[in-house]
């Protein structure tokens, strides 16, 4: 019986780490090494993510600079950058890829907390849902012979941790939206 509550927990688990994994892309006025993460580069025909191609560090706190390992490259990082989501256009100077962070706007920074809060509510929905299959499969079990207090027990065992999943995924969002308000 407790493996079937383990299955729940770990697919509940994989969604908050899902959560924090986007969270870890959002930029919060402070340059974050994460933001390429989805950011792929034509290879020799290939889409190669960007960390493989080169190497990323974060001299300054609002830059971050690309040094591709073959300089032939850095015409297609360009490119990759400028057709991603992150709206920072690359500098180039020969050698290396500088991205520099602007400071976001008050009306920036408020948009971003809104979708931090818009993908923890997904997130919690997401946690619930997972219940309910639980629910549903626990309930299953009572046309196997198991007594109603086994089935009510995991019920509860489910509760608690979609309890404790959803505590996690708020404070998740309030420490990025913390992050993000933090001028």
């Amino acid at each position: 019986m407790k493996e079937k509550v383990k299955i729940f927990d770990e697919k509940m688990k994989k969604t908050y780490d899902h959560l924090l994994a986007d969270y870890q892309t959002i930029r919060a006025g402070r340059a974050n090494p994460h933001v390429l993460d989805k950011i792929k580069v034509d290879y020799y025909g290939s889409p190669t993510p960007i960390q493989q191609v080169g190497n990323i560090s974060v001299p300054e706190p609002r830059m971050i600079q690309i040094a591709p390992w073959e300089k032939s490259l850095i015409r297609d990082i360009e490119k990759a950058i400028l057709a991603s989501d992150i709206g920072i256009t690359p500098n180039n100077d020969g050698s290396v890829i500088r991205l520099v962070f602007p400071e976001l706007t008050e009306e920036r920074r408020k948009e971003l907390v809104k979708d931090v809060k818009k993908k923890g509510e997904e997130a919690k929905v997401a946690v619930r849902n997972i219940r309910r299959d639980a629910n549903d499969s626990f309930k299953k079990l009572a046309k196997e012979e198991v007594s109603e207090d086994e089935i009510k027990s995991l019920e509860d065992e489910i509760q608690k941790l979609t309890d404790k999943y959803v505590k996690d995924i708020d404070k998740a969002v309030e420490e990025k939206s913390k992050e993000i308000l933090t001028v």
